[in-house]
């Protein structure tokens, strides 16, 4: 079945917003929080998007917003639909799919550690994972001074020179320039 039946019938279910077409066989389509659960079940029990390939985030700061997006991959057809969502920085809470894909359960625990997006309800999602003992904001939220940090947890080690980064890529990339 080709993608462009797929989103009919998918907005036929719940109101579709921006449509991006990267390649014939990888689409976003970007919908409302409220719809994404519905959106996915459709995907998932009508269209053969059965394999959750991933669930990440990306922190819009200067929009006080976050960027879920949830990529599904249908195997029989070869094609991969990838359903955004954004929600409020703030409050950064999302309803758990944990029930639908059990690995789903995973990648939400590493959102509430790295960015402090809650989905309720889903198992472990409030144990530590990665970071024990952490006591700082979350490290992947942009507002998060990961030098500061370094400066304030690590001591330098004598006889190691320390750069910046950008300035040391930039001399790597175009010498010439330097």
């Amino acid at each position: 079945m080709a993608m462009d039946a797929i989103l009919k019938n998918l907005s036929a279910r719940c109101a579709l917003g921006e449509l991006d077409k990267r390649r014939a066989d990888l689409w976003f389509v970007t919908v409302d929080p409220a719809h994404v659960r519905p959106a996915l079940a459709h995907l998932r029990d009508n269209e053969g998007f059965t394999h959750l390939v991933l669930l990440t985030a990306v922190d819009w700061m200067e929009e006080g917003r976050f960027q879920l997006t949830y990529l599904l991959h249908n195997r029989a057809a070869a094609l991969d639909v990838g359903l955004r969502c954004f929600i409020d920085r703030e409050t950064a809470t999302m309803e758990s799919i944990h029930d639908m894909w059990a690995t789903a359960a995973t990648y939400q625990r590493e959102l509430k550690e790295m960015f402090g997006i809650d989905f309720p309800g889903s198992p472990g999602v409030d144990d530590e994972f990665i970071l024990e003992g952490w006591a700082e904001i979350p490290p992947y939220r942009r507002d998060f001074d990961t030098l500061a940090y370094a400066e304030a947890t690590y001591t330098n080690r004598p006889g190691r020179a320390s750069e910046d980064p950008e300035e040391y890529m930039q001399r790597k990339l175009y010498p010439e320039g330097a």
